[in-house]
């Protein structure tokens, strides 16, 4: 029986294979479409919005306006306008924390699964103690104190996914160590830091792909909630989150405002989820047979 840990960080966990793999499986087709439609909204909706985002033309939570097709927001302002305006900040930031956090991450997993000692010893512990604090929470702490602003959204959603990442890269740093190539490539000689980048990271591929996804849903949760609690971008930025908190008490007369940034952010998540377990799927080997 062959070793799971050789066909996760070998074969079918690397490059274009993954893919192919991943594609045959419905559910990331379904999560491709559904996270490419939201993609194609936030980022060509700018350019095909019939206002500006601050352009008053109606009167607040206003419906069967002329020229508004959702209505008004709280201050008549058009809903589709802010809705296609409102996209790309939320995918901007939570794509930037992402990746930024998982390759932090890879870099100190990968450090800390090949170096071990001492060293592996200090990355982890330090983990651990960022591991404690509940992402959500440390936010929201971070943004009462220092107020929000989109380079701190950033920073901190990408601190709080570093110590994740960097535990499933160390673990599947270690099995990759034991490989025959890379103790081929310690016995010619070749640096230790070659060795990381050329013989190790090519090999967790399949992980850091699964993290990455991993990774971008919770970031487009934790951007979207901070926007709604009023600790993301702020008035009169056109933002996903700001919308459902600064249109909720009009919903009775006015659910427009509210529905189409409540259903982006939900076809968006489950698209993530679904292209992420397809990968994940792919990267362990589950349902082989629906590629022929």
């Amino acid at each position: 029986m062959s070793e799971p840990s050789t066909e996760t960080t070998t074969g079918r966990g690397r490059g274009p294979g993954l893919f192919r793999t991943a594609w045959g499986h419905g559910r990331t087709k379904v999560g491709v479409v559904l996270t490419g439609l939201i993609v194609l909204i936030a980022v060509l909706g700018p350019f095909v919005a019939p206002y500006s985002p601050t352009e008053f033309v109606a009167k607040p939570f206003e419906t069967g306006v002329d020229g508004a097709l959702f209505g008004g927001d709280e201050r008549g302002r058009d809903v589709l306008t802010r809705f296609l305006w409102g996209g790309w900040t939320l995918l901007l930031l939570a794509v930037a924390s992402a990746g930024i956090g998982v390759l932090a991450g890879t870099v100190t997993g990968i450090i800390a699964g090949y170096q071990r000692g001492w060293l592996d010893d200090v990355l982890m512990r330090t983990n651990d103690v960022l591991l404690a604090f509940p992402q959500l929470i440390a936010a929201l702490l971070v943004m009462s104190i220092l107020g929000p602003q989109p380079w701190l959204i950033v920073a901190v959603i990408a601190v709080s996914h570093m110590p994740r990442v960097a535990r499933v890269i160390r673990e599947a740093t270690r099995k990759v160590i034991e490989q025959d190539y890379v103790k081929a490539a310690e016995a010619i000689g070749l640096p230790r830091h070659r060795i990381m980048v050329f013989e190790i990271l090519p090999n967790v591929t399949s992980p850091l792909l699964v993290e990455l996804g991993l990774r971008l849903t919770y970031s487009i949760g934790v951007v979207a909630v901070l926007g709604f609690l009023g600790m993301g971008l702020q008035p009169p930025t056109a933002d996903w989150g700001l919308m459902i908190n600064e249109n909720r008490q009009g919903m009775g007369v006015q659910p427009w405002a509210v529905a189409l940034p409540v259903t982006a952010i939900a076809i968006l998540t489950i698209g993530a989820n679904l292209v992420t377990d397809g990968l994940s799927r792919a990267s362990i080997g589950i349902d082989r047979g629906v590629q022929k």
